[in-house]
């Protein structure tokens, strides 16, 4: 079901005629941006409400637009076209600029001494207040390099520091582990049996009488093959 046609005329409910204000109001500004994105126009929209409050909507410098508007209407008022107003607005744009850009070079050749010759006492006091004031903001800020870079060694300092410290601590844990193998190893070594040359002696040589008969027996041996 569509929407009926509403007649236009001023609402006289005063709570209606604000929410259809507002609802209107958000609407025409929606409007504008996107024409002013669709068709990459320059659009301002300027809104009273009936309590004198401002809503407004600018895609570029709202009063930029408004002077190049009143601008326009003047050269409209001689017999001008818009393109030709719109010409003659860029120009004195332009103009602007190169005196801007101009002004910044003369300042730059003067913070660097040049071009000094002919300003008088009150220029010159100007710019060598203006110089102590960049040579402060300078000094200030080489002091402030200087302190982090201060910082930041004694931070890398104190991270030397710690890195050290659990270095010795593991060096410490290594000799004592070492130390602990070594009285581990010469515990063992002394609870091993004592070396006894006796018990690799045969019990032959402990018994004379045995070894004697051993000796006759081979003789008599010796002999019996002699007589024959």
């Amino acid at each position: 079901m569509g929407r009926g046609k509403i007649e236009i005329k001023r609402i006289e409910n005063t709570t209606n005629r604000q929410v259809t204000f507002c609802k209107r109001r958000n609407g025409l500004m929606k409007k504008a941006c996107e024409l002013s994105v669709l068709c990459d126009a320059e659009v301002a929209v300027i809104v009273f409400s009936t309590r004198g409050r401002v809503h407004e909507f600018a895609n570029h410098s709202m009063k930029k637009t408004i002077e190049r508007y009143k601008k326009a209407s003047t050269d409209n008022s001689y017999g001008g076209t818009i393109t030709e107003a719109n010409t003659q607005y860029w120009q004195q744009e332009a103009a602007k600029l190169r005196q801007q850009i101009e002004n910044l070079e003369n300042t730059n050749r003067r913070l660097l001494g040049d071009g000094i010759t002919n300003m008088k006492q009150k220029d010159l006091k100007q710019l060598e207040q203006k110089i102590d004031k960049a040579h402060a903001k300078v000094r200030k800020r080489k002091e402030d390099a200087i302190l982090e870079e201060i910082n930041n060694g004694r931070t890398m300092e104190g991270q030397i520091q710690q890195e050290n410290g659990y270095l010795r601590e593991r060096i410490m844990e290594n000799q004592c582990n070492q130390n602990t193998n070594m009285l581990l190893s010469h515990t063992e070594y002394d609870a091993l049996p004592a070396f006894d040359t006796r018990n690799f002696i045969h019990a032959n040589f402990m018994n004379p009488a045995h070894r004697f008969e051993s000796q006759e027996q081979t003789a008599l041996q010796l002999g019996s093959v002699n007589f024959y």
